[in-house]
Formats: C-alpha cells, sequence, structure tokens
C-alpha cells in the first residue's frame, strides 16, 4: 500500500481596489499596515513564501518555500495586486509551481480559480463562463502552463459549472465530502448512499456529465480540514504531521490518498506561525518516509478513478443549505452576533441581478455596432485587463472588431468592456458571506455596482440609479444608523464615485502641497500640466491651471481648469470646470489674481462661484491616501506645539512622578497622558532615524515600565520592523560596508530584547540571501588568511546569531 499527502491551502482576498482609482486605498482597519492585503501578505502569503524551519532551540537552519510542497490556488485579483504591491512574494509563488512540476513528476502544484469568486452556481450561464475562462486565461498568463484544476468559489457546485469546467479543459476540482450524494462503480452498479460525509475521501471520483463530458473529483478529509482551521492543530508541525499519518488505513491494500482543504490564511494570519507549523510538517514527513507527498495533477495521473459520483447540486462547503448563503437569510453567518439576520442578503442579490439584466441587452445592442460578437469580445478582455498596452488592444481590436477601428474609437468600446467587467466584479461572494450589509466586503460590491450605473449613463444614456436603489432598500441594516441598503449606497458608494471634476480637483489641491511633474501618474489616471499659475501672500496662496486628465482603463481624456484658494492649515476652496477655451480661461486667471493682489478673498471666493459654478472641492475631496499624507503635514506643526508643552510639564514633575513611582501611588490622568505622549513619541522617533541609539531605547523602555505608562506596542513594532529592514537592505546593497554590518548587529541585538515580538520576516531573508551568496567566497577567503574576510565572517554570524539563526 502507497501512502499519500496532499495539503491544499486556498489563498484568497476579495477584490479591495477602488472601483475608479484600480487601486486598494488606504485602510485604518489594517493599522499599521496600508490595508488588508498588505497585513495579510506579510502576516501568510509572504511567511509560506519563506518559511523558517527551526532546531530545537529555535534558531533558523533553513527558509523553504511551502507552496512548492503543497498544492494551492491564488485569487486572480490577489495576484493581479501581489505582481504590482508585493512582487517577490509574487515572483516566489510562480517560482514554487516551477519547483513543483520538477518535485511531482510535471504536474504543477498550483490550481486556477475562478476569476473574481462568483458562485457559479447562481450565475446565468454566460457570466458562467466568462468567469471561469478569465480564471483560466489569468492562470496561464502567470503560470507559463494551462490548468489541470480549478478552485470553485466556497466549493459552490452544480452540474452546469462541472460542465464549463470540462469545457475548457479543467481535468478536476475539490469538493467537500458533504458534498457528495451517492456512488457506484465506473460503468455500472448498485449506487451507495455517501450523503453526509460518508465518502471514503482517500480516491478521486468521477463526474459523468449530460455533454458526455467527464470530470475527476477529490473529497477533502473534513475531519482533519476541519482541525486545522479551528483546532489549533498547527500549534506544533509534528502534531499536524501525525494527524495526517493517523488518517490512513492501515489494512488497505490499495494506495492512499490523505488529503486536506483550508483557506490559506490559516498558515500564518488565522494562526499565528502556522507557516512554520506547515514547513516543519512537510519536512517531517518526507524525512521520516511515513508517507509521500504529491499534488492532485500527479496522483491523478497515476490513480485514475474507479467510481463515479453524483453530487448534492447546488451545494457549497461553507453553507449546509445549497448555496442560500449567498441569496437570503439561512442562518449561516459568521457568529458572535445575537439577535441579528441576514435578510438583507436577498433584496441584495435581487437588486444586482436586475441591474445585471438591464445592462445585458444594452451592451449586447451597443457592442454589435463595434464587434462581430460582443460577448467573445468580453470574453477575450481578459487580455486586455492583464496587459493594457497599446499593442495588446491593436491585437484585441483586429481580432474583435467588425471594421478597423481607430484609436479614438477605442473609448466607446472600451467603457462598453469595462461596464461589463463591473457587472461581473459585484457578484463577488464576500458581499453576500459576512453578517452585516454595511461592512467593507458588502459596500465593495455595492462600489461595483455603482460604477457600472455610472458607465450606463454616461455611455448609454441609462439612468438606473433609483430603480436599483428601490430594490436596494428592501436591504436592512442590523446597524440601525445605517438603516437600509439606499443609505448604505448614500453614505458610503456615492462619496466614492469618482468623475473627471474629483480627479481634476484632486490634482488642483494636493499640486499645492506636492510639486507634481509636467506628467504625472494618479492612480488610474494621468494628468499633464498644460499651465499653472501660482500666487502667494505670506500664508495664502492662489493656483489657477489647466491639465489634460486621461483615464488610462479606457483612454478618454478631457481638458480642464481649476482653481484653488488656500488660507492656511486644511482651509481652502477648489473649483473645477471643463476647459472653456483660451479667452474664458485668460479671463479666470486676470480677474482672481487681481482679486489675490488686492487680498480680497472674498472677491476671490464669489469669482470662483461664477466661474466654477457648484463645483466645489476642499480636502475632503482627496482621494483617502494623499488626503491623510496632506492632514499629517498641516498637523505637523500643531503636533510639535502639543509635544513641547508635554515635554515641559513632565520635564518640570519628573521629580513628582518618580515619587509616587516609589510610594507605588497610581499617576494623576494628567501626567500620565503627558507621559504616555512623550515617551511614544521618542521611541518611535528613535525607530524613524537612521542614527538610533540602543541605550536610549532601552532608557525609555524602563521608563515607561517604571511609570506604568503603556506604549502604542504596534505601531513602535512596526517602527522597529522598519528601522532594522533599513539596516538590512543598506548591507544588502553594500555587503563589505563593515560599521554597516555592525550597525546591523546592534539594531537585531536591540529587536531581541525588546519587550514585543518583532516581525522579522524581511531582515532574515536579506540575510539568509547573502548567507547563501557571500558566505562560501567569505570562508573560503577566510580559510586562507586573509583577515578582513575573517573579520567579516565574525561580524556577519554575530548578526546571524542576533537575527535568530543557527550559528
Amino acid at each position: 500500500m502507497g501512502k499519500f499527502i496532499c495539503i491544499h491551502g486556498h489563498f484568497y482576498q476579495p477584490p479591495r481596489e477602488n472601483a475608479w482609482l484600480e487601486a486598494v486605498e488606504l485602510q485604518d482597519s489594517a493599522h499599521p499596515y496600508h490595508d488588508w492585503n498588505e497585513r495579510i501578505t506579510a502576516e501568510c502569503y509572504a511567511p509560506n513564501a519563506f518559511a523558517r524551519m527551526l532546531n530545537g532551540d529555535g534558531q533558523i537552519t533553513e527558509i523553504v518555500s511551502n507552496y512548492s510542497r503543497i498544492s494551492f490556488n491564488f485569487g486572480p485579483t490577489l495576484l493581479a495586486w501581489m505582481k504590482e504591491r508585493s512582487p517577490d512574494v509574487y515572483a516566489a509563488i510562480l517560482e514554487a509551481d516551477r519547483q513543483s512540476r520538477e518535485r511531482f513528476s510535471g504536474h504543477g502544484s498550483a490550481l486556477a480559480q475562478v476569476y473574481n469568486h462568483m458562485i457559479l452556481p447562481l450565475a446565468n450561464p454566460r457570466d458562467r463562463y466568462t468567469q471561469v475562462l478569465w480564471g483560466i486565461r489569468d492562470f496561464e498568463a502567470r503560470f507559463g502552463r494551462s490548468p489541470e484544476g480549478m478552485w470553485l468559489p466556497e466549493t459552490a457546485v452544480d452540474t452546469p459549472s462541472l460542465e464549463t469546467l470540462a469545457r475548457l479543459g479543467i481535468r478536476f476540482t475539490l469538493l467537500s465530502p458533504y458534498q457528495a450524494k451517492r456512488i457506484r462503480p465506473i460503468g455500472g452498479g448498485d449506487w451507495e448512499d455517501v450523503s453526509g460525509g460518508l465518502i471514503d475521501p482517500k480516491t478521486p471520483y468521477l463526474v459523468q456529465l449530460p455533454e458526455g463530458r467527464r470530470l475527476a473529483i477529490f473529497f477533502y478529509d473534513a475531519p482533519v480540514s476541519q482541525a486545522v482551521a479551528f483546532e489549533h492543530l498547527l500549534s506544533t508541525g509534528e502534531r499536524l504531521a501525525h494527524r495526517l499519518l493517523d488518517a490512513f488505513i492501515d489494512d488497505r491494500p490499495e494506495d492512499q490518498l490523505v488529503h486536506i482543504a483550508t483557506d490559506g490564511e490559516s498558515y500564518g494570519h488565522h494562526h499565528r506561525h502556522g507557516e512554520m507549523a506547515l514547513a516543519y510538517a512537510l519536512h517531517y514527513l518526507e524525512a521520516s518516509q511515513l508517507a509521500r507527498l504529491t499534488n492532485y495533477g500527479e496522483f491523478l495521473a497515476s490513480h485514475p478513478p474507479t467510481m463515479e459520483v453524483e453530487l448534492h447540486a447546488p451545494s457549497a462547503w461553507s453553507c449546509p443549505h445549497g448555496v442560500d448563503r449567498w441569496r437570503r437569510h439561512c442562518g449561516c453567518n459568521s457568529g458572535g452576533r445575537p439577535g441579528w439576520n441576514q435578510h438583507w442578503r436577498q433584496p441584495l442579490r435581487e437588486a444586482l441581478d436586475w441591474l445585471r439584466d438591464q445592462l445585458a441587452p444594452e451592451y449586447e445592442t451597443q457592442a454589435r455596432t463595434y464587434f462581430r460578437d460582443p460577448w467573445a469580445a468580453r470574453d477575450a478582455y481578459i487580455n486586455v485587463i492583464l496587459d493594457r498596452s497599446d499593442d495588446t488592444l491593436q491585437a484585441f481590436f483586429a481580432q474583435h472588431a467588425c471594421r478597423p477601428i481607430s484609436q479614438d474609437a477605442w473609448v466607446p468600446c472600451l467603457r462598453l468592456l469595462e461596464l461589463q467587467r463591473h457587472a461581473l466584479l459585484m457578484f463577488t461572494s464576500c458581499g453576500w458571506f459576512f453578517d452585516e450589509l454595511s461592512s467593507i466586503e458588502t459596500v465593495q460590491t455595492i462600489q461595483y455596482a455603482g460604477r457600472a450605473l455610472q458607465l450606463a449613463r454616461d455611455l448609454l444614456g441609462l439612468d438606473l440609479e433609483d430603480r436599483f436603489l428601490n430594490i436596494l432598500a428592501r436591504a436592512r441594516c442590523n446597524v440601525p444608523e445605517h438603516g437600509n441598503g439606499r443609505r448604505v449606497y448614500e453614505k458610503f458608494v456615492r462619496p466614492a464615485i469618482v468623475d473627471r471634476e474629483k480627479v481634476g480637483a484632486h490634482y488642483a489641491v494636493s499640486s499645492l502641497f506636492e510639486t507634481y511633474p509636467e506628467q504625472a501618474r494618479i492612480y488610474s489616471f494621468t494628468c499633464v500640466r498644460e499651465d499653472q499659475q501660482v500666487f502667494e501672500a505670506g500664508r495664502y496662496r492662489l493656483v489657477m491651471g489647466r491639465a489634460l486628465i486621461r483615464f488610462e482603463i479606457t483612454r478618454n481624456s478631457d481638458v480642464l481648469s481649476y482653481g484653488v484658494l488656500h488660507l492656511g492649515d486644511h482651509n481652502l476652496n477648489c473649483g473645477v470646470r471643463i476647459y472653456q477655451g483660451p479667452e474664458a480661461y485668460q479671463q479666470l486667471v486676470q480677474e482672481m489674481s487681481e482679486a489675490f493682489s488686492r487680498a480680497d478673498f472674498a472677491q476671490i471666493i464669489r469669482l470662483m462661484d461664477r466661474h466654477f459654478g457648484e463645483s466645489n472641492y476642499s480636502l475632503k475631496s482627496l482621494f483617502r491616501d494623499q488626503q491623510r499624507k496632506i492632514l499629517n503635514q498641516i498637523l505637523a506643526s500643531s503636533q510639535e506645539d502639543v509635544e513641547s508643552r508635554f515635554r515641559q510639564i513632565t520635564d518640570a514633575y519628573t521629580p513628582l512622578l518618580r515619587f509616587l513611582e516609589d510610594l507605588g501611588a497610581p499617576l494623576p490622568a494628567a501626567l500620565q497622558a503627558a507621559s504616555h505622549f512623550i515617551l511614544n513619541a521618542d521611541l518611535r522617533r528613535q525607530f524613524e532615524s537612521e542614527n538610533l541609539d540602543p541605550a536610549r531605547v532601552l532608557q525609555i523602555l524602563e521608563n515607561s515600565r517604571r511609570t506604568s505608562v503603556e506604549l502604542n506596542w504596534p505601531s513602535i513594532a512596526y517602527a522597529a520592523q522598519g528601522n532594522l529592514e533599513r539596516c538590512m537592505l543598506g548591507l544588502s546593497a553594500n555587503p563589505d560596508d563593515l560599521a554597516l554590518l555592525a550597525r546591523a548587529a546592534d539594531v537585531a541585538a536591540l529587536a531581541r530584547d525588546l519587550p514585543f515580538e518583532l516581525n522579522l520576516w524581511k531582515s532574515q531573508n536579506a540575510y539568509f540571501e547573502m548567507l547563501r551568496q557571500l558566505r562560501p567566497d567569505r570562508q573560503t577567503a577566510a580559510d586562507t588568511g586573509d583577515a578582513t574576510a575573517a573579520d567579516w565572517l565574525r561580524q556577519f554570524l554575530i548578526l546571524g546569531d542576533r537575527l535568530g539563526f543557527q550559528p
């Protein structure tokens, strides 16, 4: 009997990009990280690409890729974000699939995924096909091969979904054992009921599809998968390995596959250091030779199914009520909110279905004026999404346009296709999964609907918003102040809507605080300055100009004129309008500059009202990241003033504070607040400095301990982590700099002594790379009497010890 083990991780985050900016904006709930994608990458995706192997003393002996030894899938929209924002992790994931092909008989471990995690049994046939096709094409573009298997969102399945997978060349998928209904030998025989999770998961099965196609199904081991996700099985790697081995049936003569499937985020994000437990479990299994690691493609090639299966359809792994979790109140929720309900799910589904069905015929009618087959063009649009270069667009239009199309005519074509892209994105499953209509995941799906509504109005002259909101209004929030779906749209979606004037206002206002080049990229927009005139009088400033704003996604552009009056701090007024020609522009500049020269600010406001009408913008109109950056600039002087006052208080009352400490008496609230502010500011400033003083850091920490002042550990740990990372980055670029090497060792020693744990992942990776690349030659040189190499090696090994590596 052969024993085989496969561990599958479903790595996925919902699309978080602003539907207009095509970028993830600042998310304060992910602090100290910029957003949740960045945070979960730091806690899970990156650590699994470079997982630590430890010895008995907890020291690093090796850094390995978990991905190369497991089965995995990544959501296409997550990989698109990662390629831009975390390219080293992205490259490591692609490389892991290449390594897995070498390890597993030419079968890669990566599986494709349905494009934006749409629940396929609830999709119409056209959308279902596009979603599967886009997932495959995205996979091929990234991994350089065709996928053998595909992950179904929430493992939601029905017969049409499997037909679509098989039609597009997918060979297998993974399901929960509770989705199996009955089995029998291939070729005939009596059916055996296996409902309730009774199917044997140690072998693949075959689904015979109505159109004559076939698809293999692997049913994962539910008890072990459940233990990984919810029963702390990742507390040690050896415990995980033994639980997997215990799942084998020893007296069975045939080969067995023990395999599990969980959210990949279990390994590091949900369970801290889960990636290390996984790495050790994989190592233990390989070293002990008690079972052989494999992936699904390799096992299927050597173990074709002998049994066929029928499924409960529709069904999913995260809802025992079929797929009701994504269309009505079925009782499934995240828990912990007694009294809440999810009746909002049904009107949300109805509103989006209605919008989709209103848009489809309009799209088809309009698109036929440009494309031979509008729906084939939509299917092929994934190639443009992956590469929006002129060459790709020219090839796309050459293949699908019904006549030669000039670049000017690209704009309506691309806007039609973007209309359809957002009509797909709005069905991302996370919009229904959680407990509340006003959650960020659900608001994100409604935001995609908002973008589709905007395109329908601007492009097709079709105003569907009010009717859409009438349906959405039937969805009631559990949070009273958010009311219903209409209120959620007005409160969270409408303010996020971006038009050309809002982009122009962002460019105009931010140009007061940042010097842009003549051509600047602001998210998915290119802003080309055609003219700008600045007038200053003390703290007051007046900026007027005109700029070409081009949306790079659809290539449409407009020239806007603008004016901004800044009265200091956060007080400013901005107006934007379509450029009216040279005469109107010169009149605007002349009238407003003359009023400014007289310091007649009231007249400037009146002129702005006359020239720009109701187009009035302020700092509130800026996109979130730039808004926060500018507010920090504005607050800097106030922060310095507050710090100065608090420092005077703490300096003046230090003797009293120490006397109270000796007595064990509580500090007065006012003095404690001042001490809290100063100690946190001093510690943060130390870690943000390139001349960190370890002795001063330890002194601040001791003062905090003695006065029982609580420090802001997450922010300070993030700053300390960044200081060490900058040291290691500098050392990687200049490895022969002994002073820099010594400084890195000092900072690493300090990091080890801090009363909180740092994420040393990047610093340790940098060291490990130098260990592999540089140490062998330095060791050889030191062994032959090179004193400089010997000194370098000594200091380098000290650094490694302080970073947690085995000497």
